[in-house]
């Protein structure tokens, strides 16, 4: 019997430098934010960590199903759903709880009013309920809700895209076209709705299942065909660079972030194409090789998310606390803030090593080696 398929070095590599970029890109003075994606593209870290969860969701949902059953892929989801939606209480706490301690300590930071920390106090059963039915949702938790409904669609999604993929791709289509007009259903306190149209970005979670159900071979890519896309998506990737460094530099409107605007897709797009080329040629291999603790945030990747936001608002208040340089401070908080999520996860690491080992067995026979009696 063939053994389950191993997790992908990249995949994980991708994932533990989002995270660390999502939490760089949360801390106001941060310098290596400066040179993410979302400075010269239309897309950010935020598509590319919903692709690369629906690529792994899709992975792991056919190599359950495969090697042990259906049922068990189906439960495992229902139970990773729960999960998310546990860490979303959990990192809605947080956000809380970090507001009260701002306000405590009579920091001036702008976070405080997104925290939710003055919505408790001036209703606190109708901000818990809010909190617990979704309608309102704290910052920097708002990404977790969508993702506990994308878990639950998870068991229709994969056999969908499995064995029907053009029409997955085209009913996610279809439910992006109708995203802003589906999203007036959803419970939220807040007039603009979701931070995150859910009906939007599952686009972007429907593309990462089908990369992984239905993976374009290294041939095609190398085709003739491939190179005229590579060519393609390095002019797109040009230049939408160029129009935001040198056109447009303004910060774009949240709305076109917030419901997937068609521009971003196309950004990404180009750009993930790339991306694959350089998977194809080994180049992300070779560098997650080396960088081994970046792969371990990606695999602890549900509490270095968690423990993130908590990163990202302790080293935006120092930065702004600090005194000196603005470069200086900025950059000590980003090594301080990466350092903070490369120890979470190598602890993290650690400890489920230590609780996946099996408990000794009490009061066992001890066998005695016995010899023979001098005479």
């Amino acid at each position: 019997m063939n053994s389950p398929v191993r997790r992908s070095l990249e995949i994980d590599f991708f994932r533990g430098l989002v995270l660390i970029v999502i939490a760089l890109d949360h801390i106001e003075g941060s310098v290596l934010s400066r040179f993410m994606l979302h400075n010269y593209a239309y897309c950010d870290a935020a598509e590319v960590f919903v692709f690369l969860g629906g690529y792994a969701s899709a992975a792991a949902y056919t190599n359950v199903a495969t090697y042990r059953s259906v049922h068990a892929a189906r439960r495992r989801f229902f139970v990773r759903s729960a999960e998310i939606y546990r860490a979303y209480l959990v990192t809605a706490a947080l956000m809380v709880a970090a507001g009260a301690l701002l306000t405590l300590w009579r920091i001036d930071s702008p976070v405080i009013r997104e925290t939710g920390w003055s919505d408790l106090l001036a209703h606190p059963v109708g901000s818990l309920l809010g909190v617990l039915s979704l309608r309102h949702q704290p910052f920097l938790s708002a990404v977790l809700p969508m993702y506990t409904l994308f878990a639950l669609c998870v068991p229709l999604s994969v056999p969908l895209a499995t064995r029907r993929p053009a029409v997955a791709l085209a009913g996610s289509v279809v439910v992006w076209m109708a995203s802003t007009w589906l999203a007036r259903g959803l419970p939220s306190v807040d007039p603009g709705g979701w931070a995150f149209n859910p009906f939007a970005w599952q686009l972007m979670f429907m593309l990462g299942i089908l990369c992984r159900t239905h993976p374009l071979s290294n041939e095609f890519q190398a085709s003739t065909i491939g190179r005229w896309l590579t060519a393609a998506a390095l002019v797109v990737a040009l230049a939408f660079a160029f129009i935001k460094l040198c056109l447009f530099t303004d910060a774009q409107p949240g709305y076109m972030k917030q419901n997937l605007a068609a521009v971003r897709v196309i950004s990404f797009l180009a750009i993930a194409w790339l991306v694959a080329q350089a998977v194809r040629a080994q180049s992300i291999r070779w560098v997650a090789e080396r960088l081994p603790a970046v792969v371990d945030v990606g695999k602890q990747g549900l509490v270095c998310f968690v423990g993130g936001t908590v990163v990202s608002i302790g080293v935006d208040t120092a930065v702004r606390l600090a005194r000196g340089p603005g470069w200086l401070n900025g950059l000590a908080g980003d090594m301080v803030a990466i350092s903070a999520l490369l120890l979470l996860a190598a602890v993290t690491k650690k400890w489920k090593a230590l609780r996946a080992r099996p408990a000794p067995i009490h009061g066992a026979a001890v066998p005695v080696r016995v010899g023979r009696r001098d005479s």
